[in-house]
């Protein structure tokens, strides 16, 4: 049986890409995102039906989020984009999704085979 897309999410850029206030409490925003986000790892994201893996990579202020069932949170131990890139390279026989606005890291993982989407392909606004 083939695995589930790996669904790497970059968290700092997804809520950064929303200029909701996210800024005075990123551990706060960061946990709201996986929340948001945790309903697709059974149903799957538009275009990838599920289920999925999510993998949502955090860094600095939100590096205390938990993981919580159907999210799995990585902490960057240093660069989350370095962190995201080691992740899609774990797994090169596998379909990767890397969501991420991200120029210099949607090129890292291309070459590596991942797919790259945009944050506004998550439907987690609200």
């Amino acid at each position: 049986m083939e695995e589930p897309l790996l669904v790497i999410v970059d968290a700092a850029n997804v809520v950064g890409s929303v200029p909701d206030g996210w800024w005075r409490d990123r551990r706060g925003a960061a946990e709201r995102l996986r929340d948001r986000l945790a309903p697709y790892a059974e149903e799957g994201l538009p275009g990838h039906p599920g289920p999925v893996e999510l993998v949502l990579v955090v860094e600095g202020a939100a590096r205390d989020v938990e993981s919580v069932p159907g999210v799995r949170v990585v902490r960057a131990p240093g660069s989350g984009d370095d962190t995201m890139v080691e992740l899609a390279g774990r797994a090169p026989d596998r379909r990767r999704l890397v969501v991420t606005a991200d120029r210099e890291l949607r090129e890292r993982v291309r070459a590596l085979g991942a797919e790259v989407a945009g944050p506004r392909t998550l439907p987690v606004r609200g």
